[in-house]
């Protein structure tokens, strides 16, 4: 009985194992190919896949930044957008969970349920409010206009809220005003820290949306040299860059490189984060 159950739990590891791997073998291929045709000269391109990289890698660089695609500075317009937008999400949504948790107050269930519902609404079906609503502001062509609307993140404020429900200690908030501590010291020097894994969980989340935010920038920001890197991408649709097939492919690889770097850097926080906001005591 004992070696039957053995190899039952034998077998189902190594189908778990096998499962993984699929899985990672389908993920990581096309961002393989990706890079290798970054690699590759167009001919090559055409000549069907490969998985081992070429050496035309300097020249699609040259094509790519030699018919007038500023290819850095879109670089450095997305990073400043991203940056912020992370900062003021990550901070502003886990301010209002914690409120959220920690706060009784007249309607709080209806607030927290009106939340759920913007979860679940799709940022196009508002976009035209939005846009006239930006217009008035005069935040159009304007990067306040992709960076504030995050403080009002629903889908973080979400987040937040279920991670904060299984580690706010009430008691030592208790203990933190009796001692004099305000409450916007016990939110920076007590919860913060205690909330970091599920901040950085957050914040990786909230880096990569605002990274590959096309939509909102395509609407709201019209001049080319504010335009961000996934807008400077989709000019390479043009005719300009019709067939120069390595240089699209090494402008897409370039826009994957800061979402690997944050990955890399922060994905223990994703596991620690995830982990720890779905137990509750």
């Amino acid at each position: 009985m004992m070696n039957l159950y053995r190899f039952n739990t034998n077998l189902m590891r190594i189908f778990v194992y096998l499962t993984l791997a699929v899985l990672l073998i389908i993920t990581i291929v096309p961002i393989w190919i990706l890079i290798v045709n970054a690699t590759r000269s167009t001919v090559e391109i055409q000549q069907g896949l490969s998985i081992f990289p070429s050496v035309h890698l300097a020249d699609n660089y040259r094509i790519l930044l030699g018919k007038g695609l500023n290819l850095w500075r879109g670089f450095a317009n997305s990073l400043f957008i991203s940056l912020s937008s992370t900062v003021i999400a990550v901070y502003f949504s886990m301010l209002t969970a914690y409120g959220i948790v920690v706060y009784d107050f007249k309607g709080k269930k209806l607030f927290y349920n009106f939340i759920i519902v913007l979860v679940m609404i799709p940022m196009q079906l508002s976009i035209i409010g939005f846009y006239q609503y930006m217009s008035k502001l005069g935040l159009t062509d304007n990067y306040a206009s992709l960076i504030l609307p995050t403080i009002a993140s629903a889908g973080a404020v979400f987040f937040g809220k279920q991670y904060l429900d299984s580690i706010v200690i009430h008691d030592l908030i208790d203990a933190s005003r009796i001692d004099g501590a305000s409450e916007l010291g016990i939110f920076h020097r007590i919860m913060l820290p205690i909330a970091a894994p599920g901040a950085f969980t957050m914040g990786i989340f909230a880096f990569v949306a605002a990274w590959n935010n096309f939509f909102n920038a395509f609407i709201l920001i019209s001049s080319i040299e504010k335009y961000t890197l996934p807008m400077l991408v989709q000019t390479l649709r043009g005719d300009v860059y019709r067939t120069e097939y390595g240089a699209i492919y090494l402008g897409l690889a370039i826009t994957i490189v800061p979402i690997i770097i944050i990955y890399a850097l922060f994905s223990r926080y994703i596991v620690s984060g995830i982990a720890m906001g779905s137990v509750k005591e």
